[in-house]
């Protein structure tokens, strides 16, 4: 082999697709590096506990993120600002146990970060050693820049965040679409660019008018993951509680839900407590003699 010829290695991230494709080891930055190139889609949905995880494990999502989402649709919260960071570790660690396949990303939570690269270094390493994720997250464009770039110089693989940043609920006042107007544009193509050239190997676009995140995936070298960002980003990712039917009450525009397990659920648990009732359950099949 000659200093010029791809290694296997580099053949096999190249070459393979990511859904379902790669089987005997975890999903890489380079095969997400790949995808973009060979121009191939992938998904990401949230995770936060190792039995859902170990179900879109095996279903081939190629990249589960544990995202401070949790605080909203497994916590309890109103919003994602409580979650703490050894709440992420513990949800962190219970999904990289259950999944073999997906990369597992992280989120760092408010207050993890903002305060210097170096707290940001503390906490993503905790939750690479302490939790063993294969990359950490955490919003903000060019006020997060310095941040990303002492991570990545460690050797943390960081995926970056921008548009609607939900940390920032108070201060955005609600969940207003990001990017609307020139100047809103001009920002967010710079924080775009800030991130990648700061070394981050993803950015998630989140609540983006659709042709903007057209311009910014044409512009970047790194995949684009879109959350309401539109169908040209390189990959979409949605809160599984959203995407699964689970979630009460109104989801945003940009979800799409694929089943109704909330009406399943409760249908379930309706059923079984009749047969507790009645006597039906439990039956002889289900006792000891």
């Amino acid at each position: 082999m000659n200093a010029s010829s791809p290694s296997p290695a580099q053949n096999q991230a190249s070459t393979t697709t990511l859904y379902g494709g790669v089987t005997n080891r975890r999903v890489t930055v380079r095969d997400l590096a790949a995808a973009k190139q060979r121009g191939e889609k992938w998904s990401m949905l949230t995770a936060y506990d190792a039995l859902t995880a170990g179900v879109f494990d095996e279903a081939g999502i190629p990249v589960l993120l544990v995202g401070d989402s949790a605080g909203n649709c497994h916590l309890g919260y109103e919003t994602t600002v409580p979650v703490t960071m050894d709440q992420m570790v513990m949800l962190s660690a219970a999904v990289v146990r259950g999944t073999k396949r997906a990369m597992i990303v992280a989120d760092l939570p408010f207050g993890s970060y903002q305060e210097s690269p170096a707290q940001a270094m503390h906490n993503a390493a905790r939750l690479m050693k302490e939790a063993g994720v294969g990359a950490v997250k955490l919003e903000g464009g060019e006020r997060s820049a310095r941040s990303i770039e002492l991570l990545v110089e460690a050797g943390v693989p960081v995926m970056a965040h921008i548009g609607l940043t939900p940390q920032s609920v108070h201060a955005l006042g609600g969940y207003p679409v990001q990017g609307r107007g020139d100047e809103a544009a001009h920002q967010l193509l710079r924080d775009a660019k800030a991130v990648q050239q700061s070394g981050a190997f993803a950015v998630v676009l989140e609540a983006v008018p659709a042709e903007l995140a057209a311009q910014v995936t044409e512009q970047l070298a790194i995949p684009t993951v879109g959350i309401g960002g539109g169908p040209d980003t390189d990959a979409q990712v949605l809160v599984w509680t959203d995407m699964a039917g689970m979630t009460a009450g109104r989801v945003p525009k940009f979800v799409k839900q694929y089943a109704d397990l909330r009406t399943v659920l409760g249908d379930a648990a309706r059923a079984y407590a009749q047969d507790v009732r009645t006597g039906a359950f439990p039956a002889a099949e289900h006792s000891f003699h």
